[in-house]
């Protein structure tokens, strides 16, 4: 490469020539000029391969310019992905490193739909509302600056009007305090402007990344699209916790600038041995957190249609012989192990993944209502009378710490970072923040059973035969009513946003769309669904969890979704 815009064809070059390319090759990785892409479009092998111009090339973000769509070990093409490893891999690879993956499908599988993902709308959400923070920072910051302006001449007004009624043997008093005022307004607006230019850069940066976003999504293949959302994901996610940092040292607390004259002015100017005091007030700014998706990466999540879903069947648990279990709540660890939340001897009971009884994990006093995975080996159990959410360690067989809520909780769910706490009584729904137990009343949402994903709450009412959508405010966003959704119980999400029912009444479980327009009925009792409680989704793999029965738990069945 000679410059930003000029490339020469790299068959030439290799012939000891130079000319100008005027297009690459995305299947070659070659830059071709005017003779040589005229051969490459009529060659029966490589007529098919898409190309581009090599200024929309140069449009592309420098990190993606160096990709390879073959494997630097074996110099193959990539054309498979391990969905446990999230990366890509040509077949020699998997003698090497990916014997023992069991989720390995064709790289065209995933690279399909990625322009249609679920993280490229997303993304670009985030790097919109990145923008937007930063520049209502810019302006606060802006803002605060010119009000410590103010209030210096202000005081500067107060001082030389204080200093009429004082003798000339102030001067020097005066001069200090004077002083005093411009080395503490000097160093405020240093470090104000030091935290202006930060955020300005980062902004800029912000900007930066949207144009790269654009022309990547507009000219890169799938493969770089693939990774460039990671990259892109990766810088947004570490922007947003920069500005979250700076809140909380306090970067953007309020520093004003005050003034204290000495009372003695009035009345003993010989005793005066100060002009005043020069202070900094420190406030809480008054920008309001982000309360919606933090700044995380996402994986690629291919938007499917409701209909491209069919589970299939592949276990049951066994239950111990002459056990008898009433399932009020299950997940899936990650591990892949099943746990059980049992109400007849208010246990936790886990089941290995394939399917066979393992042990009690703990036995609770209390009686116990509802259960929710949290993260890696943590899961909430409610005990309803205490009016209690506990944290269990599933490895340690111990509860970790008791979180207490103010009236009896009904049912639970958590994405790991917040805790999603709906109260019986038609009290509402408490969501509360893990880290430091922070919460917020959302009043008016009564729900059978809650699952929360991506700031939002999905709920069933079990009497209404209803299915419910609200954001993290507590606002409707959408409602669901349908024939096949008849006392819905249990609700789960899967990776791809699509939300499963348990229908006790119609003994169906029922499949809705993400936007709460459509659904579809997918497991009925054909398919050893009867009576059911409980329904648990691991994300990542797609195994599904039901239990059978109601008073009794007949059987609790394993699918693949």
């Amino acid at each position: 490469m000679t410059s930003q815009n000029k490339e020469w064809c790299t068959l030439c070059k290799e012939k000891d020539a130079t000319r100008n390319a005027v297009t690459w090759c995305t299947e070659c990785e070659d830059f071709l000029c005017v003779d040589c892409e005229t051969h490459h479009e009529k060659s029966r092998t490589l007529k098919d391969h898409k190309t581009i111009s090599v200024g929309n090339y140069n449009k592309l973000p420098a990190f993606m310019k160096g990709m390879s769509n073959r494997c630097k070990d074996h110099d193959k093409r990539f054309e498979l992905y391990c969905s446990i490893h999230e990366c890509v891999y040509c077949v020699h690879c998997i003698t090497d490193k990916h014997q023992a993956c069991q989720t390995i499908k064709p790289l065209s599988d995933t690279l399909n739909q990625v322009k249609s993902s679920a993280s490229v709308p997303l993304l670009e959400k985030d790097l919109k509302d990145l923008t937007v923070d930063c520049e209502e920072k810019i302006k606060y910051l802006r803002s605060r600056i010119s009000t410590n302006a103010e209030q210096k001449s202000k005081i500067i007004e107060d001082i030389k009007s204080m200093r009429k009624y004082v003798n000339e043997h102030l001067t020097r008093l005066e001069q200090k305090v004077l002083d005093d005022l411009e080395t503490e307004h000097s160093t405020l607006k240093s470090q104000m402007d030091t935290i202006l230019h930060d955020v300005e850069k980062r902004a800029k940066q912000i900007r930066g990344l949207q144009d790269d976003f654009l022309n990547m999504t507009k000219y890169a293949t799938e493969l770089q699209i693939y990774v460039g959302l990671r990259e892109i994901e990766k810088i947004t996610s570490q922007e947003g916790n920069h500005l979250e940092n700076l809140m909380r040292e306090g970067s953007f607390n309020e520093n004003n600038l005050h003034v204290a004259f000495s009372p003695a002015l009035e009345s003993f100017l010989n005793d005066v041995k100060s002009f005043g005091e020069i202070s900094i007030e420190i406030r809480p700014c008054n920008i309001k957190a982000d309360a919606g998706r933090k700044y995380q990466a996402q994986q690629l999540i291919p938007i499917q249609k409701i209909d491209k879903i069919k589970p299939s069947f592949l276990n049951t648990l066994k239950i111990p012989k002459g056990r008898k279990l009433r399932v009020v709540g299950c997940c899936i660890l990650p591990d892949g192990n099943f746990i059980l939340l049992d109400r007849v001897s208010n246990c936790l009971v886990m089941f290995k993944n394939d399917g066979i009884f393992m042990r009690n994990v703990i036995t609770f006093v209390d009686s116990v209502e509802n259960m929710c995975f949290v993260k890696e080996n943590i899961v909430a159990v409610i005990l309803y009378k205490a009016c209690q959410v506990t944290l269990v360690d599933m490895n340690k067989s111990k509860v970790i710490r008791r979180i207490d809520v103010p009236k009896a909780c009904y049912r639970v769910a958590s994405d790991g970072h917040v805790l999603v706490v709906a109260m019986d009584t038609n009290e509402g729904v408490i969501v509360m923040t893990l880290h430091d137990e922070s919460k917020q009343l959302l009043e008016g949402i009564y729900v059978h059973d809650i699952s929360w994903s991506n700031s939002l709450i999905y709920g069933t009412k079990f009497m209404q035969n209803k299915v419910y959508c609200y954001n993290s405010s507590g606002a409707l966003l959408w409602t669901l009513t349908h024939e096949d959704i008849s006392e819905p119980v249990g609700i789960a999400l899967d990776k791809n946003g699509f939300i499963y029912v348990a229908c006790r009444k119609s003994q169906k479980i029922v499949k809705v769309s993400p936007d709460g327009k459509s659904c579809q009925t997918i497991l009925n009792h054909d398919n050893r669904i009867e009576t059911h409680n409980a329904i648990a989704i691991n994300k990542e793999t797609g195994v599904m969890l039901i239990s059978n029965g109601d008073k009794v738990t007949i059987s609790v069945s394993i699918f693949k979704i």
